[in-house]
C-alpha cells in the first residue's frame, strides 16, 4: 500500500512516549473517508464517517458485513491509512505520524485484540503477554511482574506455562487481552473478539473484557454484528455503508432490539414461504401444469420478493 504523504509533526503535537503518555483517552473520528483501489475499480469503504469516544468509555460499532467496521477499526489502531478526514487518539492526530512514530504508536497507546487472535503458537500464554512488552523495550522486573497481575486479572494464574494449542478457545481469547494490556494502552480495540467462540463463552469472554477495561481505566471500542456482545457497553454504534447511522444507550439498544428480534423472524419465515412457493413452481412447470412463459413471469416475481426481503435483513445485520 502506498504511504501517504505526511505533514511533519508539530511540536505541540509530538509522539508521547510509553512512560509520558497524554492520559486523556479519547477517540475523535471526523469526517473519514476511505477509499480502496481494486484494479481499476475504487471502494469507498468509509464515507465521511464521523464518532468520538470519551476517556474509558466503552463503545460497540455494530454493522453487516462490508459496512466498513474493520476499516475504521484498522486507522484508529494505525494500521490504515484514511483517504481524507481526521482521527484523534489522546488528543493526538495520528494521521500526521510518520512510519516510525506509527510503530511507537501501536506499541505504548493502543492493545489491539484479533478475531484470529495473533498468538504464538510455539509460546506459553505467560510468555504471549510478556511478548508486547519485550518488543517496547520493557525492564524484565517489570515485565514479569506485569505478567502475573494480567494473567491474575484474567483467571489465568493456573494455565501460565500452557501453550495456546493446550487451551480452550475462550482461554485463548483471554490471553490475548491479557496481551493487548501489557503495554498499559489508552485504547483497546477488539475486532470480533467472540467471533470463533460459542454463545455461553463468548458471553463470558465479552464479560471479561468489559470487567478489566473498566478495571484498568480503558477506553474501549470492539466491532461485531452479534448483539449479544454490544449489550454490555456504555453505547451501541450503527455502522452502514461506511456511515454512522445512529447511537444507543443500552437500554434503547435493548427496546430496539427487541422490536429487530421480532422484525427479522417474520422477514425469515416470509423467505421460507417464498423458498416454498419457488419449489412448488418448479414442480409444477416440470410436470407440466404451467406453460414456460407463465413459470418465468411468475419465478421472477418471487425471486425478486426474496431479494427484497434478504437486502433487508441485510440492513439489519443479519
Amino acid at each position: 500500500m502506498a504511504t501517504k504523504s505526511k505533514k511533519k509533526v508539530s511540536e505541540r503535537e509530538e509522539m508521547p512516549t510509553h512512560t509520558g503518555m497524554s492520559a486523556s483517552g479519547t477517540v475523535e473520528v471526523k469526517d473519514l473517508i476511505k477509499v480502496y483501489k481494486v484494479d481499476r475499480v475504487e471502494v469507498q469503504a468509509l464515507r465521511g464517517l464521523s464518532m468520538n469516544v470519551d476517556r474509558g468509555e466503552i463503545v460497540c460499532i455494530m454493522g453487516p458485513s462490508g459496512s466498513g467496521k474493520t476499516t475504521l477499526l484498522n486507522i484508529i489502531g494505525g494500521l490504515d491509512t484514511s483517504t481524507a478526514g481526521t482521527v484523534r487518539v489522546g488528543g493526538f492526530n495520528i494521521g500526521e505520524y510518520k512510519d516510525n512514530e506509527l510503530v511507537m504508536y501501536r506499541r505504548s497507546m493502543v492493545g489491539h485484540i484479533f478475531q484470529n487472535l495473533n498468538l504464538i503458537p510455539t509460546l506459553t500464554a505467560a510468555e504471549n503477554i510478556e511478548l508486547p512488552m519485550i518488543a517496547a523495550s520493557a525492564p524484565k522486573n517489570k515485565r514479569t511482574e506485569r505478567t502475573k497481575d494480567l494473567l491474575k486479572a484474567v483467571g489465568l494464574v493456573d494455565r501460565a506455562h500452557h501453550k495456546p494449542g493446550e487451551l480452550s478457545g475462550g482461554e485463548q481469547q483471554r490471553v490475548a487481552i491479557a496481551a493487548a494490556l501489557a503495554n498499559d494502552p489508552q485504547i483497546i480495540l477488539a475486532d470480533e473478539p467472540t467471533g470463533e467462540l460459542d454463545s455461553t463463552t463468548a458471553r463470558k469472554v465479552v464479560e471479561l473484557l468489559v470487567r478489566v477495561s473498566k478495571d484498568f481505566d480503558k477506553t474501549t471500542v470492539l466491532v461485531t454484528h452479534d448483539a449479544n456482545v454490544a449489550r454490555p457497553c456504555d453505547r451501541i454504534m450503527r455502522i452502514e455503508d461506511g456511515v454512522i447511522k445512529a447511537s444507543f444507550t443500552p437500554v434503547e439498544f435493548e427496546e430496539g432490539a427487541t422490536f429487530t428480534t421480532s422484525y427479522v423472524g417474520k422477514l425469515r419465515e416470509r423467505i421460507e414461504k417464498l423458498d416454498t412457493q419457488l419449489a412448488e413452481l418448479e414442480s409444477q412447470f416440470k410436470r407440466g401444469k404451467i406453460d414456460g412463459d407463465k413459470f418465468a413471469e411468475q419465478r421472477l416475481v418471487l425471486k425478486q420478493t426474496r431479494k427484497g426481503l434478504e437486502d433487508e435483513l441485510h440492513r439489519l445485520g443479519e
